[in-house]
């Protein structure tokens, strides 16, 4: 009775943290919907998005109606999905891997697919059959083979797969601006530099439809492993003796945390450091049980990219900032840390 009671203890100290920071996030997205060049009081964004979804009749100018809803509530909506996709997948290829470093921006994912989302741009390779999202799929996939092979033939160790992530990084980096210096014109290379840099002012209700379910099929496929994830903290031998069908596992996960990747580089550009901070910090609030461990990391990430998009809109007056530069401002000494605690646990 006694371990019964510290369990439910438990999972009500759980219940009451995942409610605390879904109100976190509804009061983050309610603050981006209402800061800006135009400050919106949240009374009168309260009924813009109740005039549109539930048919009231609140008086509103029209200027008002349309920034709330045409922009900066699909542009939170994206910003929340994309931080919680990019959490998602750090805790993921952190497990897999077992690499404390391991995200997609480390690994080349990220690079990979901004590669074949400006191939379809400028190029216009696959154009009427792939789109931009599918563009940045198939980039991320080669990228993530290619580091694999190049991990596979180094030893496969942690430390070299991560070098091996930072090499393909380079490299697709590298090809991304060569394709954008030799066959852009001087207006889509600032526009593309721009989104590079990651952006979200472009995005709009389509984006959301796209973005949003991913987001929440990616979070349903994780939260169906857990229990393999968990195993795999132990390595992949273990993890087979414990029932895991490790090599299908490691397939659907890949794929999807490639899939979640591609939606957001796509969309957003590359984002650096919320894959890799974020799982951190949750682990640190949750413990590492993923079962705890990735709804804590996907709504963290979500707040995260909210809180940094305000932050790139009120930086600096009358001028955005690259979200990607803000995540870096804050991710990069973050992951200072985390190499510190590495080397000292080692």
């Amino acid at each position: 009775m006694k371990a019964m009671s510290v369990r439910q203890q438990g999972w009500w100290a759980l219940a009451a943290l995942t409610m605390a920071a879904l109100l976190l996030l509804g009061l983050m997205i309610s603050l981006a919907v209402s800061i800006g060049e135009i400050a919106i009081p949240v009374a009168t964004t309260a009924e813009a998005v109740s005039n549109r979804l539930f048919g009231t009749h609140f008086e509103l100018s029209r200027i008002h109606q349309g920034i709330v809803w045409d922009y900066r509530l699909s542009r939170a909506l994206v910003a929340a999905s994309a931080g919680a996709s990019l959490s998602l997948c750090g805790a993921i290829l952190q497990a897999l891997l077992r690499n404390p470093l391991a995200e997609p921006y480390v690994l080349g994912i990220s690079a990979g697919a901004s590669t074949g989302a400006v191939c379809v741009m400028i190029l216009g390779f696959g154009y009427g059959v792939l789109g931009l999202s599918s563009g940045a799929f198939i980039g991320a996939a080669i990228a993530f083979l290619l580091v694999g092979f190049l991990a596979t033939g180094a030893g496969g160790t942690g430390e070299r797969i991560i070098l091996c992530g930072v090499a393909g990084s380079q490299l697709f980096s590298a090809l991304t601006s060569y394709i954008v210096t030799t066959s852009a014109n001087a207006e889509q290379a600032r526009g593309i530099l721009f989104w590079l840099l990651g952006s979200l002012s472009g995005v709009r209700w389509p984006d959301v439809y796209l973005s949003v379910p991913i987001a929440l099929a990616g979070f349903i496929i994780c939260m169906a492993h857990v229990r393999a994830l968990d195993a795999f903290a132990f390595g992949t031998d273990a993890a087979a003796s414990l029932g895991i069908a490790v090599r299908r596992v490691q397939i659907v996960l890949f794929a999807m945390t490639a899939a979640m990747t591609a939606s957001v580089v796509s969309m957003v550009g590359s984002i650096g450091f919320v894959g890799l901070v974020i799982p951190h910090a949750a682990r640190f609030l949750v413990g590492p049980a993923h079962r705890r461990l990735l709804p804590a990391t996907a709504l963290g990430g979500a707040i995260y990219m909210v809180g940094a998009d305000i932050v790139s809109r009120i930086i600096i007056p009358q001028q955005i900032l690259p979200i990607g530069v803000v995540t870096a401002l804050f991710g990069a000494p973050a992951f200072a840390v985390i190499l510190y605690r590495v080397r000292g646990k080692a």
